[in-house]
């Protein structure tokens, strides 16, 4: 049996290292989202399992931002912001509009500003949770249940934060073609 030669023992280790960087970048995006989502870094928004036991006297003013990237639909939040007590569940409503002639695969990805309140600000029901599928001219209500965790007071990063901005993003998956639904006759560009 031959002894591999340095180049061969080279090429090899290029290989695998190349096969290691793909699988990395790969897992790298569902990795950082897990994350974020456990630890509520870089203001993603945790979900909660149920709400707390405490309502605090300090309220907090949550604004609702929405996006839409890439995908023949109109998105709005039904109020523009809605103050509640820290500790209290409230509730939002958004309205999706499908404004073309073919279903709609979409996921909602969301944040939190200011980054420090990310931990603290938790869902308990919301349409991001999962993708939807919305049908041509269809219009979704979609509701989201929140919180603010009253450990928020304590926190000395957090604490004297009076308001809190919740953001979506909706943008197409699974397989969604957008340059058949632009150019289709009665297709409409988002």
């Amino acid at each position: 049996m031959k002894k591999p030669t340095a180049n061969a023992v080279a090429a090899i280790a290029c290989a695998v290292g190349v096969m290691f960087m793909t699988g990395a970048a790969f897992a790298a995006v569902p990795l950082y989202r897990m994350f974020c989502q456990v630890t509520g870094f870089d203001g993603t928004v945790r979900k909660a399992d149920k709400a707390p036991d405490v309502q605090l006297d300090q309220s907090v003013l949550i604004r609702f931002d929405t996006n839409v990237r890439g995908l023949p639909m109109t998105f709005r939040a039904e109020q523009v912001t809605q103050r509640v007590r820290i500790g209290e569940t409230g509730i939002a409503f958004f309205d999706v509009t499908n404004t073309s002639d073919a279903p709609i695969h979409a996921t909602a990805s969301y944040n939190v500003v200011p980054e420090r309140a990310g931990p603290y600000f938790q869902k308990l029901q919301c349409f991001c949770f999962e993708g939807q599928t919305i049908q041509p001219g269809q219009t979704v209500k979609f509701p989201v249940q929140y919180f603010v965790a009253p450990e928020m007071a304590t926190d000395r990063e957090a604490r004297g934060v009076e308001e809190i901005t919740l953001s979506y993003t909706f943008y197409p998956t699974r397989g969604f073609d957008q340059a058949a639904i632009a150019t289709s006759p009665t297709g409409a560009a988002g």
